[in-house]
């Protein structure tokens, strides 16, 4: 039996040795790499932070302390080490282990978030919290990436813990050098420098140590050592320590993969009971050669790959041909456009490869720029750009983009800035949990005056509807897709405006009972659908509006035409497409009744896409279902108006 077996919870690290806890950490990345291979997940993030985890759960005690991780992907270790590691082989998948920290799953796990840069606000409330209700003894932990140092919350979340010297809360900044990518700003710089200077921890430690030993005159020594840290620092790093510059306490930096070294540095600073900055230096994919070597993200995060290569291993069982993504089609498709368009220019917040802006970059790479964990600054930052005569191409992932609302709103829509947002990720995700579904934009989307909104069907209307959006100049634009394989191209009988008619009744003498209005990839759903309520003897057109916002006035007209409408999207049901198409229908006095299908659950558990959709009524089984109930519910409507009428 192993080290790693015999684990089952993190008091049973305390009475290891230095040398089991070295083995330990081996057995654990063994483990980890392993797991992950056939799972898929945050395998590089997890890798590098063995050791501090280790070290963190020796030195203070969780739950009675609060171990919080920000972004929650480098939560892995500090799951195997509260004793879930048995789950791992349901890591991320229905009803199994989620990818990150979970409340449901443990006690141990005090947050559950998927997005940078909140943690230290956390943190900053629970310590509050506790000093108000006199409660002295325990401490908050909280592990930043490097990265996280990017976003503004941090910042704020700094300033406000740098105001109050008697908060126990221990920032362990795990700095390897990237967030996604390699980490940007003049933080970053900072920090790379600071990387270098690791000799003035190591001396004042040192120094310590024997002066301490010394009779009489020993500590005061140190005493005044002590007090000259500030020209010593200034000596060693002449830039200055940005950390104790603005009122927080500073160790490091420190070799995060060393766990004596971690553990001197995490109970020096709980010591302290204030606010701390334990600088860790690690390793992203440390222990993985594959993954060490991987210059694009050190395996940040993986499908299914061979464990001895990390090579990815196909799981899928069709005919072989290769499949495009939606993120492909829209990388290839902005790079012709910057070709053709010298005023076209791409930003995009720390996942450059993630939205398909690297082979941008690399064409262009004057007109590449990268903010940073800063989606509120990317899209201002665009509007300015607008200004100025360019037109910002802004990717990011649809939920993140809930955090520039305001930005959104009262830069880019009251300047009437020209700026097209793309939206990756879009709809249901998956397995990645709550916080990773876009499932918000076209509820809120629509709050903001004079956005357009595309939604594209399959890869050449992606192509289309890009070029459209970033001609506009006098309102900004957003495009969304999922994260899928693009299915094949759907072609229009016919265009009415912007909308275009996939399906008719096969007879032109048969009129159709219902209008199915597809929103994006949902318009295949909708033509599936229509084949099942075709073999049940109801005839359906089926649509696709392409832009979903404004909502095209021609779905009034064919809305009346018909005996029941029914939209789909993946998106929200309550104050999505179908919301809005319904005010619209209302306003024209329209009487046919409408069937909104969408997403029900706001926050769903993670799994995989095709069953989320499932399960929130979007499969073309559910949705041919839902349309034969209404019209049933619809006819013995009317013929109780006929029957009371009469």
């Amino acid at each position: 039996m192993t080290l790693l077996d015999e684990l089952t919870g993190p008091r049973d690290l305390a009475g290891l040795t230095d040398e089991q806890l070295h083995e330990l950490a081996a057995q654990i990345r063994r483990f980890l790499v392993a797991s992950v291979s056939k799972t898929g997940g945050h395998l590089g993030p997890n890798l590098g932070v063995v050791e501090l985890t280790l070290a963190i759960h020796r030195v203070f005690d969780s739950p009675q302390d609060a171990v919080l991780f920000d972004t929650g992907h480098q939560a892995y270790i500090h799951k195997i080490l509260t004793g879930r590691a048995q789950g791992f082989a349901t890591l991320r998948q229905q009803g199994g282990l989620s990818g990150y920290p979970s409340r449901g799953e443990s006690a141990h796990d005090v947050i559950e978030n998927s997005h940078a840069s909140t943690a230290l606000a956390y943190a900053d409330g629970i310590a509050k919290a506790w000093a108000v209700q006199g409660d002295s003894q325990r401490s908050v932990v909280v592990v930043v990436g490097d990265g996280a140092m990017t976003g503004g919350m941090t910042w704020e979340a700094l300033n406000n813990l740098a105001a109050h010297k008697k908060l126990p809360v221990v920032i362990v900044l795990n700095d390897n050098a990237r967030s996604y990518s390699p980490t940007i700003g003049g933080l970053a710089q900072h920090l790379a420098r600071l990387r270098t200077a690791r000799g003035y921890e190591a001396a004042m430690h040192v120094g310590r140590g024997i002066l301490e030993r010394t009779p009489v005159v020993g500590q005061p020594m140190f005493d005044a050592l002590h007090g000259m840290k500030r020209g010593i620092k200034d000596v060693i790093t002449p830039q200055g320590l940005f950390f104790e510059d603005v009122g927080l306490k500073y160790l490091g930096p420190v070799d995060g993969h060393d766990v004596a070294a971690m553990e001197d540095a995490l109970r020096r600073a709980k010591a302290l009971r204030a606010p701390v900055v334990v600088h860790a230096i690690t390793e992203k994919g440390r222990g993985f050669a594959p993954a060490e070597t991987d210059e694009v993200d050190h395996f940040h995060a993986v499908g299914v790959i061979d464990p001895e290569t990390g090579e990815a291993v196909s799981t899928s069982c069709g005919s072989g041909q290769a499949s495009q993504t939606w993120t492909s089609v829209f990388s290839d498709e902005m790079v012709a456009l910057g070709l053709q368009r010298p005023d076209l220019m791409a930003i995009t917040a720390a996942m450059c490869a993630p939205v398909g802006l690297e082979a941008f970059a690399r064409a262009y790479p004057h007109r590449f720029v990268d903010v940073g964990i800063a989606e509120q600054h990317a899209i201002t930052s665009a509007v300015g750009m607008a200004y100025a005569g360019a037109h910002p191409v802004v990717a990011v992932y649809a939920t993140f983009l809930n955090r520039a609302f305001d930005q959104v709103l009262m830069d880019a829509a009251l300047h009437k800035a020209g700026v097209t947002i793309v939206l990756d990720r879009a709809g249901l995700t998956g397995d990645d949990g709550p916080s990773h579904n876009g499932i918000w934009d076209l509820a809120w989307l629509p709050l903001v005056p004079g956005v357009r909104v595309a939604c594209p069907r399959d890869a050449t209307r992606l192509r289309e509807l890009l070029r459209e959006a970033v001609e506009v100049a006098d309102a900004p634009t957003v495009l969304r897709y999922p994260k899928a394989l693009v299915g094949p191209d759907l072609p229009a009988l016919d265009r009415l405006g912007c909308v275009e008619v996939l399906r008719r009744p096969a007879s032109t003498e048969e009129a159709a009972a219902v209008l199915l209005v597809g929103v994006g990839p949902m318009a295949q759903v909708c033509l599936e659908a229509a084949d099942l309520l075709a073999c049940q003897g109801v005839a359906a057109t089926v649509v696709d509006p392409r832009w979903v916002q404004p909502v095209p006035p021609q779905l009034v007209e064919l809305a009346r035409a018909h005996r029941l409408v029914v939209t789909v999207e993946d998106g929200l049901r309550s104050g999505g497409f179908g919301a809005a198409l319904g005010e619209l229908l209302r306003d024209e006095a329209v009487a046919t009744p409408l069937l909104t299908c969408g997403v029900r659950d706001p926050f769903p558990a993670h799994a995989k896409r095709e069953a989320l959709l499932a399960a929130n009524g979007l499969s073309p089984q559910a949705v041919a279902e839902q349309a034969s109930q209404a019209l049933g519910r619809s006819a013995i409507s009317r013929e109780s108006v006929v029957t009371f009428n009469s």
